[in-house]
């Protein structure tokens, strides 16, 4: 394992996996504190959408993923925000909606269904320059979203307070869902669509059994975001298993041992 790192396409998995995982870790426990787990199975499902448009127009698929989901993500919120329905019927409708196009966009695109495989259950060692440099870029980017994780924690947990405040509540559901989209995009190159929604979730729920506070959550869901990584694409290695699925599986490991732990402890 030690030889690999000396190879740059494992160098490049590597590196793009930990700033992934720093981005999923800090997300992981605002979607799991808001029951957003039902909103990263849409948005993933936005994304398969916007991959068939990229192989449909032979082009980029995920430069062309990340606009198409970022603008469900956008729409999810509008609807939940401007009419009475509820999050999980807003997103009922664009799952389905998203779905559809997917199928109708891949059944178009001749010759590249192939292709749709790697995007579905994750390919991290094919991880190139371009998709690096993307992902450094937007975990500086969500930076700036430090200093929103005051408020943004106090409307998690009391958003009429919160409203009452004043707290520009509302401005950020948008910046959450948008940075909940283009994450959930970013990530599909490690783990896949089909499991890139329990790779927003998984640190978080697991953190949620162990934490006491909000912010040991946030903490936690980041170690435990980038421990399951490093451990997932190193068993990826050593048993040839897809690197999406260990990385997965490595989660849900941990959980099942934050689990125990909260059973051991009488649970919270």
């Amino acid at each position: 394992m030690l030889e690999a790192l000396a190879y740059p396409f494992f160098q490049r998995a590597l590196f793009a996996g930990l700033l992934v995982a720093l981005l999923s870790g800090f997300l992981s426990p605002f979607a799991v504190q808001r029951r957003l787990s039902f909103l990263g199975d849409g948005l993933a499902h936005a994304a398969f959408a916007g991959v068939a448009l990229g192989l449909f127009l032979r082009g980029e698929p995920l430069w062309l993923a990340l606009p198409f989901t970022l603008l469900v993500a956008l729409a999810i919120t509008w609807v939940k925000e401007r009419t009475e329905l509820s999050e999980d019927t807003a997103i009922g409708v664009f799952f389905a909606l998203s779905v559809a196009l997917g199928a109708v966009f891949l059944a178009k695109a001749k010759g590249y269904v192939g292709d749709a495989m790697g995007y579905l259950f994750g390919s991290l060692l094919a991880v190139g320059p371009a998709d690096l440099l993307a992902v450094g870029f937007m975990v500086l980017l969500a930076l700036f979203l430090l200093p929103l994780w005051g408020p943004l924690a106090y409307a998690t947990f009391d958003r009429e307070l919160a409203l009452a405040d004043r707290v520009p509540v509302a401005l950020h559901d948008y910046l959450l869902s948008a940075f909940l989209a283009v994450s959930l995009v970013l990530s599909v190159k490690v783990v896949g669509i089909l499991l890139v929604a329990a790779f927003l979730v998984i640190p978080g729920a697991a953190a949620r059994l162990m934490a006491r506070t909000f912010a040991q959550m946030t903490l936690l869901s980041l170690l435990l975001a980038l421990l399951s990584t490093l451990g997932g694409l190193f068993l990826s290695l050593l048993l040839d298993w897809p690197s999406g699925a260990s990385v997965v599986l490595f989660q849900a490991f941990l959980f099942g041992l934050a689990l125990v732990k909260a059973g051991f402890s009488g649970g919270k």
